[in-house]
């Protein structure tokens, strides 16, 4: 694959994401007015600013609205992320990325966890549901399966590594761990590497894992990369090429 080609991949594999924690309305727009006109997959939002979000979407209809829920904790009370989801979805979310209560996996609470899936999942009817594991603040790798186990099985579209707010992002470790669960699975279940993706050589590497652990092509199956930084470099490889 000539290297063009594969830059147009990484665009068609792009979350676009903005969860910046001291935005404004103010600052939000003007990142967008500086956001490369490029067709990615996905932006990637805070529920807030879904609204502001959609007169630009009129311009690039075919990506999607994704936004986040019981972020980036991920232990809010079961009712107030379905209230989350139904309120983002009010306001034109099309997909939802969850924060798994990982902090009641890691105390053994898998109950807790499956019926949290369940009812998440049942909010998000007809939307595509992204489950963020926060795989780098899980200790060890049983963790990462089992996370991965519960989200397949509560009907989650695609595993997604981090928020970007812990220390420890998207790794191959736990990336390769991931898809082994994944290529296992009795569906298909897409891939999403987000937290730290910040060079096209790192989002290279990581398609060449997803397709060597699946079998699957990235671009015509299930995997994204959510990053915002990597938008800009995309674009600005693509004009040079």
């Amino acid at each position: 694959m000539t290297n063009i080609l594969r830059l147009q991949q990484l665009v068609k594999l792009l979350d676009i994401t903005r969860l910046q924690d001291d935005e404004t309305t103010i600052s939000f727009l003007q990142w967008l007015e500086t956001t490369p006109p490029i067709s990615a997959a996905a932006y990637c939002v805070y529920p807030q600013y879904l609204m502001a979000l959609q007169g630009w979407h009129s311009r690039q209809p075919q990506m999607a609205l994704a936004t986040v829920v019981n972020f980036p904790s991920g232990d809010l009370a079961t009712d107030q992320v379905c209230e989350q989801i139904q309120q983002a979805i009010a306001l034109g979310a099309t997909e939802i990325d969850c924060v798994l209560p990982y902090k009641a996996l890691m105390r053994g609470e898998h109950g807790f966890v499956k019926n949290f899936l369940y009812d998440v999942r049942q909010a998000s009817t007809g939307c595509c549901l992204k489950i963020i594991i926060e795989s780098g603040e899980l200790v060890t790798a049983q963790q990462v399966v089992i996370a991965c186990e519960l989200a397949i099985e509560g009907g989650a579209d695609f595993i997604k590594t981090s928020t970007g707010k812990v220390p420890v992002g998207v790794t191959e470790e736990a990336a390769r761990i991931i898809l082994t669960v994944i290529a296992a699975a009795n569906r298909d279940v897409g891939f999403k590497a987000s937290g730290g993706v910040r060079s096209i050589e790192q989002a290279l590497a990581l398609v060449a894992l997803y397709e060597e652990i699946t079998g699957k092509i990235a671009l015509s199956s299930g995997m994204r990369i959510g990053a915002s930084a990597l938008a800009f470099e995309l674009a600005e490889q693509l004009a040079t090429n």
